[in-house]
């Protein structure tokens, strides 16, 4: 899998940005259903955070219904979101800048210049 180590200096709970991560890694179909993730020590060293900062990550994914914990067989993924949210609202993005005579090119800009 390609993780992706976290920014310390990005907006939001450690935790809820681990739980990003591993939500986009599922999204993006890097781990299908019934597949086991690394364990949360081996995830921790990969992200840059604490392993409870994971555990607290990975129960929420739980919570979500994305993963499984299982005894004996660690945690495995549940199901996988569609491209969730985030890209229907990329799309709608697209449409509407679309209706307002707005580029591809100045989209971009402008979303690059948001913070």
């Amino acid at each position: 899998m390609s993780w992706r180590r976290l920014g310390r200096d990005q907006p939001g709970d450690l935790h809820e940005l681990a739980a990003a991560e591993i939500r986009r890694a599922l999204a993006e179909g890097e781990a299908r259903p019934g597949e086991r993730l690394p364990p949360a020590r081996d995830l921790a060293a990969v992200l840059g955070v604490n392993t409870n900062t994971v555990l607290r990550a990975l129960r929420t994914l739980r919570d979500e219904g994305l993963l499984e914990f299982r005894r004996g067989r660690g945690i495995t993924v549940a199901g996988t979101p569609e491209r969730t949210a985030v890209v229907e609202k990329a799309h709608e993005l697209v449409r509407l800048a679309r209706r307002h005579g707005y580029r591809r090119d100045e989209l971009v800009r402008l979303v690059e210049s948001i913070d």
